[in-house]
């Protein structure tokens, strides 16, 4: 997607980062919330947003009368108390801000958990789809309090690219702390600005560096593996400045404004998308090396001929990884039959499948219309 583009973008998701509402000191900044909330109002207008806030939890701890020692992460049931106390007062905060351009906004809760299952993915996306219709702003957090292995680096980046995948955006603009992607640490001399990142490399990810600031939790280096899983959906990303008034609108106007990452030429489709992003893998079926051939190469089903066997347990329906590498993955499907009759069935021609199991559901034991390719 060329800048060029970018005005024409009618569904984003907006990612607000802790870093774009905290001060120096690590206190809620209500000032930059407000501004911002103007900007997105402006922004929203003849498009459908979705906003992906940070900050619950310095806004819990600021509530509770907490500070982080440097050097000394909370554990897990302080950052959960954190969260159950600042959620409210951050959606009072958007609910105010919003309140002033004349927009509604609404809470959503979401664990990855929530979107692998299709059926509450596709829950997920009907909820969204009213809440835009209606010209509300969907606010969306991690559902921090139960969700124990969300709350790590990346938490709300990655959710970002899942929520995008659920509602067919067409960018996600992540509003950091700094003004987009370096060639190396913007502190250092002579550091340059990537105006724009054709495809994701170990390079890109090498100079995305470490962590974000004591308060946040990401760094760039989560921004743009986010980036990498929504390129490969066919969704652009964008990385700029929360602090810079105007920038979102500039950026949309085409100006040469943060990092842009170019998405893959093809979109896929809301469920290969799912399947690429969001579902969980329920078990893992190995592969010979001919089978990945005739998968990756020739857009082939995978055959009973071809497996070697599976790990897990997984019903019929269910999404599965196929490797030829246990720890490589190149593809994720779904199921055409259970774990234990796919073990049964390795190795076997398909005119064998009623005669070793009793009977024959299909003969691809995952469909090439059920299978997406993972990016390598």
């Amino acid at each position: 997607m060329p800048r060029s583009a970018l005005p024409r973008v009618r569904r984003l998701v907006v990612k607000v980062g802790t870093g774009s509402l905290t001060d120096a000191a690590g206190r809620f900044d209500r000032e930059n919330c407000h501004r911002l909330a103007a900007e997105l109002a402006a922004v929203a207008a003849g498009r459908r947003l979705v906003l992906v806030s940070s900050a619950a939890i310095t806004l819990g701890a600021q509530r509770l009368g907490l500070t982080r020692q440097k050097g000394r992460p909370w554990d897990i049931a302080t950052k959960q108390a954190c969260a159950a106390v600042g959620q409210p007062h951050l959606m009072n905060e958007w609910a105010e801000a919003f309140a002033a351009h004349h927009l509604t906004v609404a809470q959503l809760l979401l664990s990855a958990d929530d979107l692998a299952s299709r059926k509450r993915f596709l829950n997920a996306r009907h909820t969204f789809e009213q809440l835009l219709s209606r010209g509300v702003v969907p606010v969306v957090n991690e559902n921090d309090t139960v969700a124990v292995d969300e709350i790590k680096v990346g938490d709300n980046d990655s959710l970002a690219a899942l929520v995008a995948g659920c509602v067919e955006a067409e960018l996600v603009a992540m509003l950091t702390d700094v003004e987009g992607l370096y060639d190396r640490d913007p502190a250092e001399p002579g550091a340059r600005l990537l105006h724009h990142v054709a495809r994701v490399t170990a390079e890109v990810e090498r100079v995305a560096g470490g962590a974000g600031s004591e308060h946040s939790t990401g760094g760039m280096a989560t921004k743009v593996k986010a980036a990498r899983k929504l390129g490969a959906q066919g969704v652009a990303t964008a990385l700029l400045s929360g602090r810079r008034p105007g920038a979102l609108a500039a950026l949309l106007a085409g100006e040469a404004v943060g990092t842009v990452f170019a998405p893959a030429a093809r979109r896929l489709s809301g469920r290969d998308g799912w399947l690429t992003t969001a579902a969980k893998a329920r078990g893992l079926i190995l592969v010979d090396a001919g089978a990945r051939r005739a998968i990756t190469e020739q857009g082939k089903s995978l055959l009973p001929s071809g497996i070697k066997g599976a790990q897990g347990h997984f019903g019929v329906g269910d999404p599965v990884e196929l490797a030829v590498d246990p720890k490589q993955p190149f593809a994720r499907g779904l199921a055409g039959y259970g774990a234990d009759d796919v073990r049964r069935l390795a190795g076997k021609k398909t005119s064998q499948i009623e005669e070793v199991l009793g009977y024959r559901n299909t003969d691809e034991v995952v469909h090439r219309n059920d299978l997406v390719l993972l990016d390598s």
